[in-house]
């Protein structure tokens, strides 16, 4: 085959790769870069003051206040491996009074080799992180570098929720509630065990597990109305999923999925099962949804209410329109900027969103 022949095939392919979304694109909006030069900017926080804690999934910590980023001291020891790394950050609904810091991680503690999802807090003081306390990890390491999950959210108890994905292990840990992966958890702020939380009773279960059933959350907010947790997870090749969490629910991995094996294989012949969620929306193709929330602001006009989901895929933000709990319709925003890894809403209204090998930019509409 000669050069000419080659060149044009890759043409061909990359066309048909970038057709395989369909999504429109909305040409109603900018950006402006807050924070350049990041690599993979994995989740962001907004202190008090306005400035940024910001993780880079390579292990560093920044904090950037007036145009300028300056590294954390104190994180633990991250595992790097993968997906994994420093992961997502958040703070405590009762930030100013606590100064509590909440972030997950890719932790090698414990006899295996490997590593696996870790939660922990602790507090801010000069540059410097202290009184770090573990919360939970997850159990047992592993050597495989995919989903991690990792998101982080308080609902408006004080109820710490995070994911863990599957860690590469779809056919024993989703569906077991007395293994960890695949789950959504969720803990007191302090890292206890609620009471009332759907496992507590059940012989050897992890009692910090909330739903079960998930491959790979990489989205997690708050209803702004409903208040309900609501999650996004990546399937296989199609069938990445919204959710929205219940106590106690199954949801379905890898039973049930609207998607593939990578090679096109079948691993699953039904959709639907008696006993299993069924998620909002999928989407098929994959987009690969990384970051999630909602606009809650009246600095978009009509695009109050609207979900906004990142793009790992296909590089955009996705701005779903809901009605009754249904995507309605969806489109392309920020398209082309890179892989979309987080979305926040700022204390001023707009829209942050980080994306990866560019930073953290603001999302104006035009």
């Amino acid at each position: 085959m000669d050069t000419k022949t080659i060149i044009i095939g890759l043409i061909l392919s990359s066309t048909l790769a970038c057709a395989q979304d369909q999504n429109p694109k909305n040409l109603e909006n900018t950006h402006e870069v807050i924070v350049s030069d990041l690599n993979i900017p994995w989740g962001f926080a907004f202190l008090p003051d306005n400035s940024m804690l910001i993780t880079e999934k390579s292990g560093e910590l920044i904090h950037f206040k007036n145009g300028t980023k300056t590294s954390i001291s104190g994180l633990p020891e991250i595992y790097v491996r993968g997906q994994g790394g420093l992961l997502d950050v958040i703070l405590h609904p009762n930030y100013d009074k606590n100064g509590w810091v909440y972030f997950s991680y890719a932790s090698s503690e414990g006899d295996d080799s490997g590593g696996n999802t870790t939660i922990a807090r602790a507090q801010l003081k000069d540059n410097t992180l202290t009184n770090l306390q573990v919360l939970y990890k997850a159990s047992p390491d592993t050597t495989k570098g995919q989903h991690f999950g990792s998101r982080l959210a308080f609902d408006d108890d004080g109820y710490l929720y995070f994911s863990v994905g599957d860690r590469g292990n779809r056919d024993e840990n989703p569906q077991d509630i007395t293994r960890d992966g695949g789950k959504i958890y969720r803990l007191n702020d302090d890292g206890s065990i609620p009471e009332d939380n759907p496992f507590i009773n059940e012989s050897e279960a992890k009692t910090a597990i909330y739903s079960y059933g998930h491959r790979n959350p990489q989205g997690m907010t708050i209803h702004p109305d409903s208040r309900q947790i609501w999650t996004h997870e990546h399937g296989p090749k199609g069938g990445d999923e919204i959710n929205i969490i219940k106590a106690g629910k199954n949801y379905g991995w890898p039973v049930i999925s609207y998607g593939v094996n990578y090679i096109g294989t079948k691993f699953t012949d039904i959709t639907e099962k008696e006993g299993m969620e069924q998620p909002i929306h999928y989407w098929d193709p994959s987009i690969a949804p990384s970051g999630m929330a909602f606009i809650k602001s009246d600095k978009y006009g009509d695009w109050d209410g609207n979900l906004l989901v990142g793009s790992l895929k296909f590089q955009y933000l996705d701005m779903c329109t809901l009605k009754d709990n249904k995507v309605i319709k969806e489109e392309r925003l920020l398209d082309g900027l890179g892989r979309v890894r987080c979305v926040e809403q700022g204390p001023d209204g707009f829209i942050y969103v980080a994306i990866e090998n560019l930073g953290i930019v603001k999302l104006i509409r035009k």
